[in-house]
């Protein structure tokens, strides 16, 4: 026998409050997103830095780990590498080596820095997970530099 809308509707306010009370309660304690990340040192670039050399491949290594992408298309905003490192691997300084190589069969050149992992609390202060990270950015002319200041289009 199927039930009457009005003890429907009863348990449904009832459940309604059940979860207002949960979330009151988890209200007083900290509040934890559910979001991910990694560490790893990431290294960002504009494409159109590189079409004077008819574009280039870039390889990152970071601490015996490396990745390789293509400059990419210069309409494109962004080209990004990124280097993954051991969830745990704390407040260090690694090795960061960047090899631009260019598409035209140029000699590549390489360029060497230190990069300073940092703390990143993706959930809040107090929750997990800690992703340690650092990133530069590629310059053609520079190597590796900071990304601070980083603008997607040309100055």
């Amino acid at each position: 026998m199927p039930w009457p809308r009005a003890k429907i509707r009863s348990v449904l306010l009832s459940l309604g409050a059940v979860v207002s009370l949960a979330g009151c309660v988890a209200q007083q304690g900290d509040m934890c997103t559910l979001s991910a990340m990694d560490s790893a040192v990431s290294v960002v670039w504009r494409p159109a830095d590189f079409q004077g050399s008819g574009g280039a491949t870039l390889r990152v290594c970071v601490d015996g780990s490396c990745e390789e992408r293509a400059s990419g298309d210069p309409s494109e905003p962004i080209g990004l590498a990124s280097v993954r490192l051991p969830q745990d691997v704390g407040a260090r300084k690694l090795p960061v080596q960047l090899t631009v190589t260019p598409a035209d069969g140029g000699r590549a050149v390489t360029h060497t820095a230190q990069a300073q992992l940092t703390a990143e609390h993706p959930n809040g202060p107090d929750c997990d997970p800690v992703a340690w990270v650092a990133s530069f950015r590629a310059d053609p002319d520079k190597g590796l530099v900071s990304s601070e200041g980083f603008h997607f289009q040309e100055d």
